[in-house]
C-alpha cells in the first residue's frame, strides 16, 4: 500500500509536470471513486460540495472534525493523492491542522484568506505567517504537506488593477512562506492572469468550468496549457454541473410531465 509520505511526493511531482495537474473536486466516497476510475492522477476535496453534500453551510459553518470525517472515508476508498479544502483553517493552530489532516489520509491542504468567523480577510502578512507555520509543521512530519496558498484578492470591492496589486502582493508572501501552489480564485479576465504568471514562480491554480473551460473568459485546458498554469481544480462547479444532468434525465418522469 502507497505511504502518505509517497502520495504527498507524487502530489508534489504532478505540480511540476509538463502539463497541469488536473484535480476533479469531489465530495463523498462515491465521486471520489468515480473520478478516480475514470484515471485521473489526483483529486481534492472542496468544502463547499462537502458542505451542501451534508446539508450544511459552506463558511466554516461545521466542524473541523466534520469535514476530515468525509476526508478519511474518502481516502479509505481511493488509492491517489487527495488535497482537502480546509477554508481558513477552522480556527485551528497549524500543527494541529496538519497532524489532523494527515491522520484523515489527506496529502495536501487548501488555505484561504477569507477567515469566515470575522468576516473579513487576514492581512497579506498574517496569512502568509500561518501558511509558514503549516509548512513548519508539516517538514516535521516525514510527509510533505502540498500547500495551495489561497487569495480571495479578486473578490473584494476595490477596483481590478488594486485587485491585482493586492493579489500579487499576497501570493509573493505566499511563495516565501513556502506554499507548494498558488490559487487567486476569481481571476476576472486573461490579461490578469497573464500577469500573474509573469510575476510569480510558483505553480499556478485556476478554476475550471465542467462545461465552458477554465476561468477566466472560459479558456480550454490547452490555452492555460500554453501560458503556464499548472494546476486544475473545480470548486463548487463539477457538483453544480450534476443537478442540470439530474434535471434533464428526471424531467420526463416528474408529474408535471
Amino acid at each position: 500500500m502507497t505511504t502518505s509520505a509517497q502520495h504527498a511526493k507524487r502530489l508534489l511531482e504532478l505540480h511540476h509536470q509538463a502539463t497541469p495537474v488536473i484535480l476533479p473536486t469531489v465530495w463523498d466516497a462515491w465521486s471520489a471513486e468515480t473520478c478516480a476510475s475514470l484515471g485521473f492522477s489526483a483529486l481534492t476535496i472542496g468544502s463547499h460540495p462537502v458542505a451542501d453534500s451534508l446539508g450544511q453551510a459552506d463558511g466554516e459553518a461545521m466542524e473541523l472534525s466534520e469535514v476530515l470525517a468525509v476526508v478519511r472515508r474518502i481516502t479509505d476508498v481511493v488509492e491517489i493523492p487527495v488535497s482537502v479544502d480546509l477554508e481558513s483553517g477552522y480556527d485551528t493552530p497549524a500543527e494541529e491542522l496538519v497532524h489532523r489532516t494527515l491522520e484523515a489520509g489527506a496529502v495536501g491542504i487548501n488555505i484561504e484568506d477569507t477567515v469566515h468567523s470575522m468576516d473579513e480577510m487576514r492581512s497579506a502578512e498574517e496569512h502568509a505567517a500561518y501558511i509558514a507555520a503549516i509548512r513548519a509543521a508539516a517538514d516535521a512530519t516525514d510527509t510533505h504537506l502540498v500547500i495551495n496558498g489561497r487569495t480571495d484578492a479578486f473578490t473584494t470591492d476595490a477596483d481590478p488593477e488594486a485587485q491585482l496589486t493586492d493579489a500579487l502582493h499576497r501570493m509573493h508572501l505566499l511563495e516565501q512562506a513556502g506554499a507548494d501552489s498558488l490559487y487567486p480564485v476569481k481571476v476576472p479576465t486573461r490579461g490578469h492572469l497573464e500577469k500573474i504568471l509573469s510575476a510569480v514562480s510558483t505553480p499556478l491554480n485556476v478554476t475550471a468550468h465542467p462545461v465552458n473551460g477554465a476561468v477566466p473568459e472560459g479558456l480550454s485546458l490547452q490555452e492555460v496549457s500554453a501560458m503556464g498554469v499548472k494546476r486544475i481544480s473545480f470548486g463548487p462547479l463539477l457538483q453544480r454541473s450534476l443537478t442540470d444532468a439530474m434535471h434533464e434525465i428526471l424531467q420526463p418522469w416528474t408529474p408535471a410531465s
